[in-house]
């Protein structure tokens, strides 16, 4: 028993290292060594292969000579060790932790690279995506929402950029949830570089770093529209948040849509530039959200019950740590000096100081505008931004 145990253990081993091989052969993408892995019957037959058998795969000419001649197999060898030594993990489709619902899509990537807790790939998310360039609402809304969802045991999934996605993995940190970033880079090439903190953040507290992409993969601007299938085939909707009309996130709205996967979009000021892909997504069919309750009742009742019952075994409430749920609306009255200066600021656009007290000399003093911001900012109803700017908080 421990002898067939043991032999298993050997061919799992090779498997995973014919995988990781044909993944680092020049010539072969994903939907090729699918092909490819499937005509050989089994994984380890690739490293076994002739150059006639390797060629009958219908992988290209000098591919299989790469194969054959040893190279693949040598380039796995060293990329597994350096992955071990960096502290990451490597996940092929022989994995029983592979995604399932990564396994649905046309094109799945044929290795992970993974730094963090695997088990997060299989739990059920949300991918939340988004403008580079958000408007103080666009960012305040990722954030609430991820935050809100992520206390309700989902998983924010998202890409790490600047902007939504920084904004999102935030929100979900901030809830004490789960997160996992989608990189368009190698696991050890931190994309942007401002970010490393956030990437340290997400892995500190049990989230999860995944790419398709070897040690090394510097950004290229091609591996963003391509990992974006992998951030939609992981969750089990996207929810999009401010996106102009030509953007990665229109890609990956389409990708989930090809996928069977729910669309969420955020409603915009339609005099933003951003608020076109979410507004126009919403006309498309997408669920117009304004609170996490808007994803959270058309969830499959299945995935909806089984979370329910985790908040319910860890003794979690349903409240964010931010002391409620995500609203575009807050019905707390507020003192009049309070309420005079927080109905003068919005949402999607910050007032600078100066031009607010100019705005309400006829009905304030600055002392009194200097004490209502002072309240509101600790009331977590304003944010004050760089350069003495206002913005209304969620």
């Amino acid at each position: 028993m421990a002898l067939a145990q043991q032999d298993a253990a050997v061919v799992s081993e090779q498997a995973r290292l014919a995988w990781v091989a044909l993944t680092l052969t020049p010539g072969m993408g994903p939907t090729r060594i699918w092909k490819a892995m499937n005509r050989l019957g089994a994984a380890e037959q690739l490293l076994e292969a002739s150059l006639t058998e390797l060629e009958g795969t219908g992988m290209p000419a000098q591919s299989a000579q790469f194969v054959f001649e040893g190279k693949a197999k040598a380039a796995a060898e060293d990329e597994l060790k350096r992955v071990a030594e960096a502290g990451g993990s490597i996940l092929t489709p022989e994995d029983e932790a592979y995604p399932e619902r990564l396994r649905e899509i046309y094109d799945p990537p044929s290795t992970l690279w993974i730094r963090g807790d695997v088990s997060l790939l299989a739990r059920p998310g949300i991918a939340v995506v988004g403008t580079r360039q958000p408007s103080p609402y666009g960012a305040g809304m990722a954030e609430l929402l991820s935050r809100d969802l992520a206390n309700r045991r989902m998983v924010i999934l998202s890409g790490m950029a600047r902007g939504v996605d920084t904004a999102a993995h935030k929100g979900a940190i901030e809830a004490g949830g789960k997160t996992v970033a989608v990189w368009g880079t190698g696991i050890d090439v931190i994309y942007p570089k401002e970010n490393k903190k956030l990437a340290e953040q997400i892995v500190a507290t049990g989230g999860t770093i995944v790419s398709e992409y070897p040690l090394g993969t510097f950004p290229a601007p091609q591996n963003f529209p391509i990992r974006n299938r992998i951030l939609s085939g992981m969750s089990v909707g996207v929810l999009v948040i401010e996106a102009a009309e030509y953007s990665g996130t229109r890609i990956t709205a389409r990708c989930a849509m090809e996928q069977n996967r729910d669309v969420y979009a955020v409603p915009g000021n339609v005099t933003n530039k951003n608020a076109w892909g979410p507004n126009t997504l919403i006309k498309q069919g997408a669920k117009l959200t304004a609170t996490w309750e808007d994803i959270w009742e058309d969830l499959p009742s299945e995935i909806r019950l089984a979370l329910e019952d985790e908040q319910a075994a860890a003794g979690g409430g349903a409240e964010s740590k931010s002391g409620g749920a995500a609203s575009l609306f807050n019905d707390t009255p507020l003192p009049e000096h309070e309420r005079i200066v927080f109905e003068q600021l919005r949402h999607d656009e910050s007032t600078q100081l100066d031009q607010l007290i100019e705005q309400l000399e006829a009905k304030l003093g600055s002392a009194e505008i200097f004490t209502a911001l002072f309240e509101l900012e600790l009331a977590g109803r304003v944010r004050q931004l760089p350069g003495k700017n206002y913005v209304r908080a969620f």
